[in-house]
């Protein structure tokens, strides 16, 4: 029987057996990234397409309270809506904004419904100059009116690194609890998304709120993301090869 080999020989075995085991946890781990993303570019593709859906069809009624426990991202994010009622313009809010027509605040506003619930409306962005209503170039709708535009969900907490301090009604984000409770909004009459309104044909030019903002943007880098795993798959696979090979031509 031949003796099993020691010293020099028998560690570089050792070493080489090593290596290989690592390159193959390693090569597993990036294919399973890769596909991990592939799955995620399948998925965010199937959402793009269903916000677009969303966003072209006609429009339904607003969410009543029978259905605010179901609301999702999911299903309702940018879903198409419609709801008639009473703007309550002495519990507006201003949330700062950054838009194409520069930085200034989105106006929220409380609609009161004929049901007896509130649905906070993004009636639209004002600049800084804009921020009194009076200085708005038109008045303020009164009366019953009928809102059209996109379900947004509750955007709570805040900004990055600012936080919505309700006592000094500074507002980063369209936080609907939290505005709701800073304007005496009685628990639970209040729906849990807002909706940012289309803008109204006619309106007159240089006059605020500016609506019909929103920006339906989904980042899609998942098969870059995929390409950028499998190709480090290949390169450490090939690097391996290209190392045995070279051993083997070295007698090693």
């Amino acid at each position: 029987m031949r003796a099993a080999p020691t010293g020099p020989a028998a560690a570089s075995r050792g070493r080489r057996a090593a290596l290989l085991a690592g390159v193959a946890v390693g090569i597993a781990g990036f294919v399973l990234l890769g596909n991990w993303q592939v799955q995620r570019l399948a998925w965010k593709r199937d959402l793009i397409a269903r916000v677009d859906a969303r966003i072209h069809a006609p429009p339904v009624a607003a969410p009543g309270p029978a259905e605010w426990p179901a609301i999702d991202r999911t299903r309702h994010e940018y879903l198409r809506v419609q709801a008639d009622g009473r703007y309550l313009h002495d519990k507006e809010a201003l949330v700062q904004a950054s838009t194409a027509l520069g930085a200034g605040y989105w106006v929220l506003t409380p609609l009161a419904t004929a049901d007896g619930h509130r649905i906070w409306i993004n009636r639209g962005f004002v600049p800084t100059e804009a921020r009194d209503p009076a200085r708005r170039g038109r008045p303020a709708p009164e009366g019953t009116v009928h809102v059209q535009g996109l379900l947004r969900l509750s955007e709570p907490g805040g900004a990055f690194l600012r936080d919505n301090d309700p006592a000094a009604q500074r507002w980063h984000s369209r936080d609907v609890a939290a505005l709701s409770a800073a304007h005496g909004l009685p628990a639970g009459s209040v729906a849990p998304y807002f909706i940012d309104a289309q803008a109204e044909p006619g309106t007159p030019a240089g006059t605020w709120p500016a609506a019909g903002l929103t920006v339906v943007r989904f980042s899609n880098s998942h098969l870059v993301y995929a390409i950028t795993w499998y190709g480090l798959a290949a390169l450490l696979l090939g690097a391996t090869v290209y190392l045995l090979r070279s051993e083997r031509r070295h007698g090693q």
